[in-house]
């Protein structure tokens, strides 16, 4: 059951990337809430902007000359963008962790992966090193890691790919923080570990009642864990609501071609794609910056931009041609 404020809300906005061309624009007016137990799952193309939102909470937006020129982000009524820098460093870790997309880069070779836990609980809960030691050994058990008091002594380089992202996760959750960011969690596992990190994450969920946002290109990988669904183009929200409902009527047609091309052996259905590649934010289409790869595309879509409008059931979506397209849908079911 989630609470009737959002632990997480982002509004309008705005973050910027300098080039020899002048600004970039790579996120454009972002609003989302994400409630206590809830998960969130933000959905696009590689480039569109998810990872940056990301980075943009934990203020890691590290690249020289990228800046957030507008907005708020909210976590429980805390705009973290005013926050001072020895403040972030309290927030990093005990209130918001993140999974980040690369076990192999984020987590430290030269130190063991007990030592990279248990300097999470020595810094923020001020832990001893042998009670912080035996913290680690039970949060490695939690995440499921065979033999924990021997990968407490393991480097980085060690590990397979599955037990590095499992220590990635022990060290995200070893303060139980409030809002889990987990960017691309999955990323370069095969298909029996991407199962098992995923129920990790529910159950961890489940135990600790802590807020996910879950970043990812995958809509299939969404649709298991999400509640909620934000999908992003060229930086901006094109279409947001509940993952089940959003995915038995997709009202935007970027996120239509999306679903249309999971593959769905059982149909027999070609498999379909999206036709061209995520537009260049330096030079972005003038009107709907996805009509240039959209089949229902008219004149006007090229035209004018379209506003993110509220429609039933708390859905919104950004298409000037959603509702003929959703009648279409609908006597094509019946």
């Amino acid at each position: 059951m989630t609470a009737a404020e959002p632990i997480l809300r982002i509004e309008g906005l705005e973050i910027q990337f300098s080039s020899p061309l002048g600004p970039v624009q790579a996120v454009n007016g972002v609003s989302l809430d994400i409630h206590r137990g809830e998960t969130l799952g933000l959905l696009g193309e590689s480039g569109s902007g998810k990872s940056t939102i990301g980075y943009a909470i934990l203020q890691l937006l590290r690249h020289e000359g990228t800046r957030v020129t507008a907005g708020h982000i909210l976590l429980d009524g805390e705009d973290l963008l005013r926050a001072s820098h020895g403040r972030m460093q309290a927030i990093r870790g005990q209130l918001v962790a993140m999974i980040f997309q690369e076990a192999m880069s984020a987590l430290n070779p030269v130190y063991t992966i007990g030592e990279q836990i248990a300097e999470v609980l020595r810094y923020h809960e001020g832990a001893s090193r042998r009670a912080a030691r035996r913290r680690a050994g039970e949060l490695c058990n939690l995440v499921g890691m065979t033999d924990p008091e021997r990968r407490l002594d393991s480097y980085p380089h060690e590990l397979s790919g599955g037990l590095r992202q499992r220590a990635m996760i022990a060290v995200a959750l070893a303060c139980r923080p409030k809002l889990l960011i987990a960017d691309e969690p999955t990323t370069a596992l095969d298909v029996t570990l991407q199962a098992q990190i995923l129920e990790l994450i529910r159950d961890l969920q489940r135990e600790t009642g802590m807020a996910v946002l879950f970043i990812s290109h995958d809509l299939g990988v969404v649709s298991e864990v999400a509640d909620r669904t934000a999908v992003l183009y060229g930086g901006r929200i094109v279409e947001q609501g509940s993952t089940q409902t959003l995915l038995q009527q997709p009202l935007m047609p970027y996120t239509r071609g999306l679903l249309d091309s999971l593959p769905q052996a059982a149909t027999g259905r070609r498999l379909s794609t999206i036709p061209g590649g995520v537009p260049d934010p330096r030079a972005l289409p003038s009107g709907c910056a996805f009509h240039p790869r959209c089949r229902f595309a008219i004149k006007d879509c090229a035209l004018s931009a379209p506003s993110l409008e509220e429609t039933s059931g708390g859905r919104q979506v950004r298409c000037m041609r959603w509702r003929e397209l959703r009648a279409t849908a609908s006597e094509a079911s019946v």
